[in-house]
């Protein structure tokens, strides 16, 4: 697991808990869920030459708090980043971490170098794929999580994908982004095709061949995937 961990205070008083590991580059790995505990706060992870920061939620695992929603999550990033002496961090998040990662590149695209977006949600609430979806749905892992905060967290999303500047924020959005997707995922990736096509900077590919949590069955992809988007940023 990470070797290191630190405490911030957010602007509103909260505590919030970030581990890290490793020496170079500033990334800052997003879990999914959303309402999880860092999932990918696991130095065998990351490669050499980065250092990795694995926050924990708001009101989940070591940070303190409670439900909030996608705007606090967003201040939460900002609050961390100036109280870690971070200038700006390449931001890598996983399944609805990716989601958050493109809010937080549209609306601080000072602080974000670039997105590397995995296996993300994609702004919508489609259901027209839902019997695919549960026909093949994935085992789940025993994670750590506080229902509340994942509820609140939803909620918020829905809200966001319907404010009318939405798609107009991310055409306008000069970080770069790359927009992956788990090539067995049981979700579709037409979201995330079209999410690449909107932002100017974007690219889009696809993994062969690995589920959803390929963090989890294939650590050496995903541990590949890091360093040659770290390479290439």
């Amino acid at each position: 697991m990470a070797t290191e961990g630190r405490v911030v205070t957010a602007r509103d008083g909260v505590q919030l808990y970030v581990a890290t590991c490793g020496t170079g580059p500033d990334l800052l790995a997003l879990s999914g869920g959303p309402g999880l505990v860092n999932f990918l706060a696991d130095e065998r992870l990351w490669p050499d030459g980065v250092c990795a920061w694995f926050p924990d939620p708001r009101g989940v695992g070591r940070s303190a708090g409670g439900p909030h929603s996608m705007a606090t999550a967003v201040a939460d990033l900002e609050d961390l980043r100036r109280g870690l002496g971070v200038e700006s961090w390449t931001v890598l998040g996983h399944s609805a971490g990716s989601d958050l990662a493109v809010r937080y590149a549209v609306e601080h695209p000072a602080s974000v170098r670039a997105v590397i977006g995995v296996a993300g949600h994609g702004l919508h609430k489609d259901r027209t794929w839902s019997a695919a979806y549960h026909a093949g749905h994935e085992p789940r892992l025993d994670i750590e999580w506080d229902e509340d905060v994942w509820r609140a967290l939803n909620e918020s999303f829905v809200d966001w994908i319907h404010e009318p500047g939405l798609w107009r924020g991310l055409a306008d959005c000069s970080v770069p982004m790359r927009i992956v997707a788990a090539g067995d995922d049981i979700r579709p990736d037409w979201p995330l095709r079209q999410l690449a096509a909107t932002v100017p900077g974007a690219t889009f590919e696809s993994i062969p061949g690995v589920p959803h949590d390929f963090w989890h069955t294939h650590p050496e992809t995903w541990r590949a995937l890091v360093a040659s988007a770290m390479t290439t940023e």
